[in-house]
Parts: C-alpha cells; sequence; structure tokens
C-alpha cells in the first residue's frame, strides 16, 4: 500500500482515516478540498486544479483525501488501493452536524482562508447536508459499476460500511519498521 484513495460523503471520516493511516504507514496525505478551494470558497479553476494535483501525486507515495470527479483520473491511476468509506447516511450527516458546528463556533480556519458558516451547513442549493445526501446517492449507484471498470483492475478495493469496519482493518495496518 504505497498510494492510496480515501474518499466517501461528508463527515465519512476521510481525513481521520487518512491521518491515522498515515502514521501508521509513513505516508504523506494530500487533502484535495486544499488544493480546490480558493479564499472565499471560490472553487479553483479546473487547470490550477489539475496543476496542483499533478504536482502533490507526481513524486513519492501518498494518501490522498477526497474524490473529485475533475482529476479522478489523475490520481485513480497511479493508485493502488481505493477506500470508500461507506457508512450510513444519517452517521455521516450526525458527524457532519457535529464537526461544522464546532467549526463555526469556534472560527476554525479551513483551507485558504475559509470558514465554515451555519448558513453553508443548513440552507441553500448548495449546503453540506444537502451535498451530504447528494454524494450518499451518487456513490451508491456510481461506484460499485465504476469498481468493476478496468479503470480499477489491479487495484485494492476497500467499502467499509462502519466506523468498526474501519477500525477492524485498521488494526490490520502495520506501523513503518
Amino acid at each position: 500500500m504505497r498510494r492510496v484513495v480515501v474518499f466517501g460523503t461528508t463527515g465519512s471520516g476521510k481525513s481521520r482515516l487518512a491521518e491515522t493511516l498515515a502514521a501508521r504507514t509513513g505516508l504523506r496525505v494530500i487533502e484535495l478540498d486544499a488544493l480546490a478551494w480558493l479564499r472565499d470558497w471560490q472553487p479553483a479553476p479546473l487547470e490550477l486544479l489539475r496543476h496542483r494535483v499533478e504536482r502533490e501525486i507526481s513524486e513519492g507515495d501518498w494518501i490522498v483525501v477526497g474524490n473529485y470527479g475533475e482529476v479522478r483520473d489523475l490520481v485513480w491511476k497511479p493508485a493502488d488501493t481505493l477506500i470508500w468509506l461507506d457508512l450510513p447516511l444519517h452517521v455521516s450527516m450526525l458527524r457532519t452536524t457535529r464537526r461544522s458546528v464546532g467549526r463555526v463556533l469556534r472560527r476554525t480556519e479551513l483551507w485558504n482562508g475559509n470558514r465554515e458558516t451555519l448558513r453553508g451547513l443548513f440552507w441553500g442549493r448548495e449546503s453540506l447536508l444537502g451535498w451530504s445526501v447528494t454524494q450518499h446517492r451518487l456513490y451508491a449507484r456510481s461506484l460499485p459499476e465504476l469498481f468493476a471498470s478496468p479503470e480499477c483492475a489491479g487495484k485494492r478495493i476497500l467499502r467499509l460500511r462502519s466506523a468498526r469496519s474501519v477500525r477492524t482493518w485498521l488494526a490490520t495496518v502495520n506501523h513503518p519498521s
């Protein structure tokens, strides 16, 4: 396991899993959100996003956190392991709500000066919770088919469906020697 992609809906535990995995393997973590968002929650232009991702994954081994369709070809091709955190939607939504409300109250800066807001969590067409529902449904429909495609041939694919299955799998990952 040298090049890993961890993905799932918001609140599924991607970053936490990647950090734990990095501590056990010595792999470097690359957060796609940090590459995809500019100040004031403006999305990076496609060319810039692809350039940033190519630069980050070009050398060494890594754990990429996230799944942006615009760069999936760049990230998945060299990956040897794909980890889908497919937790129940209610679990991810509860975690997202708890985490995001905490970030709002603490005024936690995320990437490039961006901070979450209650409005961004709960309201509007692009609310984080609405996005979670949409992505959960999309993944359930599209990922099993994608995993069966030639693009994923030869890759180790893990679909972890509970916090317990994540802990059980992590227990099998050895620390670097």
